[in-house]
C-alpha cells in the first residue's frame, strides 16, 4: 500500500481513506466504518509517531508486566507439585488428576461475563475484581505456607485433596487474568495494546498484599484526559445476560469458530513432551530439586525473550511467527524423547555428570525460543528468536473488541488454554497403559498393575519395562502435529487477512 494513499491520524497509525461522499449523520456509526476499513502496515511503514507513543505508556506497561508476573505465581507452585509427586512413586493416572490443576485458565470463560459486567463504579471496572482477588491470593498463600508440608509428607498422599486446594488458587489466578486482560485492552491504545503480552508461598504472599494495595490506592481507570487525546474508547458496559449473549454470537463468528478449533487442536502435537517429560526425568533418578535448580538461569531469558520478539508480534502478522515455530517445537518433542532415553545411559553411582546438565539446560532453553528460522521482512531474511505463546497472545489482543474487552480476551485465551490442558491430561492419562512390563524372576506373575507389580516384586521377581509408552505417545504426537501444520497452518495464516469486522461485535444501537 502507497503511503501517499493514506490518512495519518494524531497517533500515528496510518488508515485507508473513508469515502467522501458518505456522509454518515451518526458518529459512532461512522467510527464504526472507519474501524472496518483499519489495515495494520507493517512496522517498516509506520510513522514516527507510533515508536514515540509506546514511550509514553511504558508506565502502564510496566504495570501490566508486574501484574501478569503475579498471576504466574500460584501457576509456578503449582506447577512443581508434579515433580514432588512423581518422587513418591504417584501413578500417572495420579497425575492426571492432579493436571486438573491447571483447567481454571481453561475455565475461566464461564464466569467472566460476570467479571466483565459487575463492578463497583467509584472503585473502577478491574480494580473491583483485581484488587479482591489478588488479596485473596495473598490470604491463601500465606495459609499454604503453613500446611502444605505436612500435605506432601503424609504416608499416604491424598491426591484428591491436593488437587482441590491447588485448583482453588488457580481459581484465583484466573480470575486475576480475566480482570488483567481486560484492563491491558484500555490502558493501552490500540497501536501499542499488542504489546502487554510481551512483558516461596510466604513472601510472595507478602507481595501480593503490598502491591495489590498499592494498586488499589495509586492506579486510576480510564483517565479522561488521557483518552480524549486517542480515539473514543468502544469499550462499554454491558450487563451480565447481555454479555453472555454477546459471548455466543463471537463464537459463532465464523472468524472466531475456525480460530478457536485450530487452538483446541494446535497443541496435540506437543503433549507427551510438555506434559511428561519432566516426570519421566525424575523416574529415571534425575533429582526434582535440580531440575527445579534449571529453570534459574530460564530466568533471564524468559524475561528478555518477549522484549526481543515483541517488534514481530506487534506487527500485523503474529500468527506467522505462531506457524513457523510450530516444526521446530515437533522437532523438540523428538529431541526430548532422545533426553530421556539417553538418561539411565549417563547415570554414575554418584548422580549425573555436570554435562548431562548443561544438555538438558540447552534443550530446556531451546524449547523457550522455540526455533530459529529465518523470516523475510522487507525482502531480506532476518533471524528471529519467538515464541509461540507471545505470538498467539498478540494476535488475541489485535482482534478482540473492547466491547466485551474482558470477555473477548477471556474467550481466546481460554481455549488456548484449553487446547493445551486436554491433550496434556490425555497424555498422562494414557502412559500407564500404553505401557507394558513383565515379571522376571518369579514365574507365573505379572506387572500390568500396582497391585500384580508388588506381588512380583513380594515373589521375589522384579518388574521390567519392554515398552515404555511414552515413546509411544511421543512418537504419535509428533506424527499428528506434523498433519496439523501441512493441512491447517495455512488456514490460520489466513485468518490474519480478515478485516476487523469479522472479529467484531455488531450490536443493535
Amino acid at each position: 500500500m502507497d503511503v501517499s494513499e493514506s490518512l495519518t491520524h494524531k497517533n500515528g497509525r496510518q488508515r485507508k481513506p473513508v469515502v467522501s461522499s458518505l456522509v454518515m449523520t451518526n458518529r459512532e456509526s461512522q467510527l464504526e466504518v472507519e474501524d472496518d476499513e483499519e489495515v495494520l502496515l507493517p512496522s517498516a511503514d509506520r510513522s514516527e509517531g507510533q515508536v514515540k507513543s509506546i514511550k509514553g505508556e511504558l508506565g502502564n506497561v510496566a504495570l501490566l508486566l508486574f501484574l501478569y508476573v503475579l498471576q504466574g505465581i500460584p501457576l509456578g507452585l503449582a506447577g512443581s507439585i508434579p515433580l514432588i509427586l512423581q518422587s513418591k512413586n504417584v501413578s500417572y493416572k495420579d497425575q492426571a488428576y492432579f493436571s486438573f490443576v491447571f483447567w481454571p485458565f481453561s475455565l475461566k470463560l464461564f464466569w467472566a461475563p460476570l467479571v466483565d459486567s459487575l463492578y463497583l463504579q467509584r472503585f473502577g471496572r478491574r480494580k473491583s475484581w483485581l484488587v479482591p482477588t489478588q488479596y485473596l491470593l495473598g490470604l491463601f498463600m500465606l495459609y499454604l505456607s503453613f500446611t502444605v508440608d505436612s500435605m506432601l509428607q503424609a504416608d499416604r498422599l491424598d491426591v484428591i485433596t491436593l488437587t482441590a486446594v491447588f485448583f482453588m488458587l488457580a481459581f484465583l489466578a484466573a480470575t486475576q487474568d480475566i480482570a488483567v486482560d481486560g484492563w491491558a485492552l484500555t490502558m493501552l491504545s490500540r497501536e501499542n495494546v499488542g504489546y502487554a503480552s510481551t512483558y516461596f508461598l510466604f513472601f510472595w504472599g507478602i507481595v501480593f498484599m503490598i502491591s495489590t494495595t498499592l494498586v488499589a490506592i495509586l492506579k486510576k481507570e480510564n483517565s479522561r484526559a488521557q483518552h480524549m487525546k486517542k480515539k473514543k474508547s468502544r469499550e462499554e458496559t454491558q450487563g451480565v445476560m447481555e454479555t453472555y449473549k454477546l459471548l455466543f454470537h463471537i463464537i459463532k463468528l465464523p472468524t472466531v469458530f475456525t480460530f478457536c478449533a485450530l487452538l483446541l487442536t494446535a497443541k496435540i502435537g506437543f503433549s507427551a513432551a510438555d506434559a511428561v517429560t519432566g516426570l519421566k526425568l525424575v523416574e529415571a533418578g534425575v533429582p526434582k530439586e535440580q531440575l527445579a535448580l534449571l529453570a534459574v538461569p530460564m530466568v533471564p531469558l524468559q524475561i528478555l525473550l518477549p522484549v526481543v520478539i515483541s517488534k514481530y508480534t506487534a506487527g500485523p502478522r503474529p500468527l506467522d511467527i505462531f506457524c513457523k515455530a510450530f516444526p521446530f517445537r515437533l522437532l523438540i518433542g523428538l529431541e526430548y524423547a532422545l533426553l530421556v532415553w539417553w538418561t539411565p545411559s549417563v547415570r554414575l553411582d554418584e548422580g549425573f555428570p555436570a554435562y548431562y546438565y548443561a544438555v538438558v539446560l540447552l534443550s530446556y532453553a531451546v524449547h523457550q525460543v522455540r526455533g530459529v528460522v529465518f523470516v523475510a521482512v522487507h525482502h531480506g531474511p532476518k533471524v528471529a528468536l519467538y515464541s509461540m505463546y507471545v505470538a498467539c497472545m498478540a494476535f488475541h489482543a489485535k482482534v478482540s473488541d473492547p466491547l466485551i474487552g474482558g470477555t473477548y480476551m477471556t474467550l481466546l485465551n481460554t481455549v488456548t488454554n484449553l487446547g493445551g490442558n486436554w491433550p496434556s491430561t490425555l497424555a498422562l492419562w494414557l502412559v500407564d497403559p500404553l505401557t507394558f512390563k513383565e515379571c522376571q524372576g518369579a514365574p507365573g506373575q505379572t506387572c500390568s498393575s500396582r497391585e500384580e507389580a508388588g506381588l512380583c516384586v513380594r515373589e521375589g521377581g522384579v518388574c521390567i519395562t519392554t515398552l515404555d509408552g511414552y515413546y509411544v505417545e511421543s512418537l504419535v504426537c509428533v506424527l499428528i502435529g506434523l498433519c496439523w501444520w501441512i493441512f491447517f497452518a495455512k488456514r490460520m495464516k489466513r485468518l490474519q487477512e480478515e478485516r476487523p469486522s469479522a472479529w467484531h461485535c455488531r450490536v443493535a444501537k
